[in-house]
């Protein structure tokens, strides 16, 4: 065989051993194996405004974004096993750092912290049709809270109505914030918790700054444990929720949507001066507003947008004030929160002494309202659920 037939054997001989393996490699890598880390997707703003409907306060409209793209899936369990983390030693000598407070250099320093051991888990909580899956933040010491609220608004139930799954409860911890307290507490909850099997815990110090903390952990949870869930509200352990105008606001919503409802703050400051608990300095978030954020007393979203949060907030730093941060990791995914009137995370009044705050027939009207203690949400919810007769109806514009 002469010398240019022998090389056009070789060159059709490599482009179809060439071609072969591309084939295979397409067939047998996803985009997500290829890519170590992928970017989260991005989610389209969805169309709704803030407005409510006045002719159908729980039933407002249906203009939302479309459907998003499924998240690709995580781990399959809890998997971080190990809290040692050491704080982050480029900081300590900078000269800016050295100026803050003590609790924002502790924060700053160890903020790439980002995940902790589970101490207590109940992953079967979403096995079965789970329509929604109510979740509250709570401290270890304000276990009166937690026993007022499954009396009450958080009261579990196998049905949410016609054709919709089971009601599910959860309350998210840390551990006791005191050194001398932990044991003792922690041997209390783990009695609670073997008594009501409604406890999430993680191995990080309940304090106002790991709020965050809980976000993240709890999505990362969703994500893996439960990922199937239409809907998630998520409040505070010193709220009063209205189950029965929550259920009916989901009733013609679709578990696609991008949706993220709440008492809506916009064009929100950062506060500036150090003795407000949400005072923040300038070098940890130099802008003049927060992105659009819902008050973290109560507020309702999807599972789908759940699960597309989980991916995007593991690209936003850590920030000290978990509402803001959540809003942070909407604006990465491009979705606006939409205000709904039937969320009241300030009061129904802001004005503390108004008698507004205090009115049944208005706590009949709403989803939620903030702040109510133990012996005022065990009132209140009797006096809502009693033969109560209301002179003028409300209705929220």
């Amino acid at each position: 065989m002469s010398m240019w037939k022998k090389t056009l054997y070789r060159s059709v001989c490599l482009a179809l051993a060439l071609l072969l393996a591309i084939t295979v490699f397409q067939r047998s890598v996803t985009p997500g194996q290829f890519l170590e880390d992928p970017l989260p997707p991005t989610l389209e703003p969805p169309k709704t405004g803030n407005g409510v409907n006045s002719n159908s306060f729980w039933k407002s409209s249906k203009d939302t974004a479309a459907p998003s793209p499924v998240a690709p899936r995580g781990p399959q369990t809890w998997d971080v096993i190990s809290s040692n983390c050491s704080a982050n030693d480029n900081l300590t000598h900078q000269p800016w750092f050295q100026g803050l407070e003590p609790h924002f250099r502790q924060f700053l320093a160890y903020r790439h912290c980002r995940f902790f051991p589970m101490l207590l888990n109940h992953p079967e909580k979403c096995k079965g049709d789970v329509y929604l899956l109510v979740v509250i933040k709570s401290v270890i010491t304000q276990h009166d809270r937690r026993e007022v609220i499954r009396q009450t608004w958080g009261r579990e139930s196998e049905s949410a109505g016609p054709g919709r799954g089971a009601v599910r409860t959860l309350f998210l911890l840390g551990t006791a914030s005191k050194q001398e307290e932990r044991t003792h507490y922690q041997q209390l909850l783990a009695y609670e918790d073997r008594l009501y099997g409604d406890i999430l815990q993680w191995d990080f110090l309940d304090s106002f700054f790991n709020l965050t903390l809980k976000e993240i952990h709890f999505l990362k949870w969703l994500d893996i444990y439960c990922p199937n869930v239409p809907f998630i509200f998520k409040g505070d352990d010193d709220v009063f929720v209205n189950p029965t105008n929550l259920l009916e606001f989901l009733s013609d919503r679709q578990p696609q949507e991008n949706l993220f409802v709440g008492d809506v703050l916009k064009h929100a400051r950062p506060i500036r001066r150090k003795e407000n608990k949400y005072y923040i300095p300038t070098v940890m978030y130099s802008k003049a507003t927060y992105p659009p954020y819902a008050g973290g007393g109560g507020f309702l979203m999807s599972g789908v947008l759940a699960r597309h949060l989980h991916h995007a907030c593991d690209a936003v730093e850590l920030f000290p004030i978990d509402d803001v941060f959540l809003g942070m990791c909407l604006e990465v995914l491009g979705v606006q929160p939409t205000g709904h009137e039937g969320f009241k995370t300030f009061g129904i009044s802001r004005v503390r002494s108004s008698r507004m705050n205090k009115e049944p027939c208005f706590y009949r009207a709403m989803i939620v309202v903030h702040k109510l203690l133990p012996p005022e949400l065990l009132a209140m919810w009797d006096l809502v659920h009693s033969n109560l007769t209301c002179s003028l109806k409300f209705q929220v514009l």
